[in-house]
């Protein structure tokens, strides 16, 4: 059994400040501890469920150095690989090469979402909110699209309450949840102490991957259009001339095709 494991901070159990998840600062430095031991207890949870290769991918952008490259090396579990420093949702050779479930770590509500803590989508600063076809998604939403194209299913969240009942409500009652904090706002949150959240983390990834009573993998409806509100008109220009993309408005974007990686791959455009 091959696991994908997809990491971001600010769904870590006492985190609820951007001081902790952007690098430069020493409340960052902390709290790598923090998300490294979460994402390591999701590795054991994988281990004892079975899966012979646990691929993690740390997928936050804390700036600078750090980004994607959150994790403290020398604390990493034995048994998994790593994946450091690629970009965001663009990491597919697993699913080319087959793999059986996604899982999410540390994942965060969507931009908007009531006491969702740190709740933001891909960029809290230049983007408001995003669609595949007419649902609204957060960053949850579109990786587990772009797994879903080689039928992937993500069938594991863990974070604060809101977030997993987002992802609950995206992919299916299956996904089992590890809700490691109840945000009372959006910089506020009451959270587990940590050795109690890993040790929740990991009985749920090991019950996740043993059921097998999994969520199916998402697939958008052909042709699928992913839709974008930017938060300044000036955002727009980024997005011009892009092949397959179309500025819908002083603030919209969007890219339609065939699939939903067609579509994110002409628009999350890295070359």
């Amino acid at each position: 059994m091959r696991v994908i494991i997809l990491c971001d901070m600010e769904g870590i159990s006492c985190i609820e400040t951007w001081e902790q998840v952007n690098s430069g600062t020493a409340f960052y430095q902390e709290s790598r501890k923090l998300y490294t031991d979460e994402m390591n207890a999701a590795v054991r949870g994988a281990r004892a469920a079975g899966a012979h290769e646990v691929i993690v991918v740390d997928c936050h952008g804390a700036g600078g150095g750090y980004t994607f490259k959150s994790f403290l090396p020398e604390r990493l579990e034995l048994g998994a690989e790593y994946v450091f420093g690629y970009p965001w949702a663009r990491y597919i050779t697993p699913f080319e090469q087959g793999c059986d479930a996604i899982l999410f770590v540390g994942a965060h509500a969507m931009a908007g979402t009531p006491n969702g803590v740190l709740c933001h989508t891909v960029s809290s600063e230049s983007w408001h909110n995003a669609w595949i076809n007419d649902t609204l998604v957060g960053e949850s939403g579109i990786l587990a699209a772009v797994a879903g194209c080689w039928d992937v299913p993500a069938i594991f969240v863990s974070g604060d309450d809101v977030t997993c009942q987002e992802v609950r409500t995206l992919l299916g009652a299956e996904v089992v949840t590890a809700p490691v904090k109840i945000g009372l706002g959006r910089f506020s949150a009451r959270s587990m102490a940590p050795k109690d959240a890993c040790a929740l983390i990991e009985m749920r990834v090991a019950q996740a991957l043993s059921m097998r009573n999994w969520p199916k993998p998402y697939k958008a409806r052909a042709p699928v259009t992913f839709k974008v509100e930017l938060a300044t008109p000036d955002r727009v220009h980024d997005f011009m001339g892009r092949t397959g993309v179309r500025i819908e408005g002083p603030r919209m974007v969007s890219s339609t095709a065939d699939t939903f990686w067609q579509a994110w791959d002409q628009f999350w455009y890295h070359h």
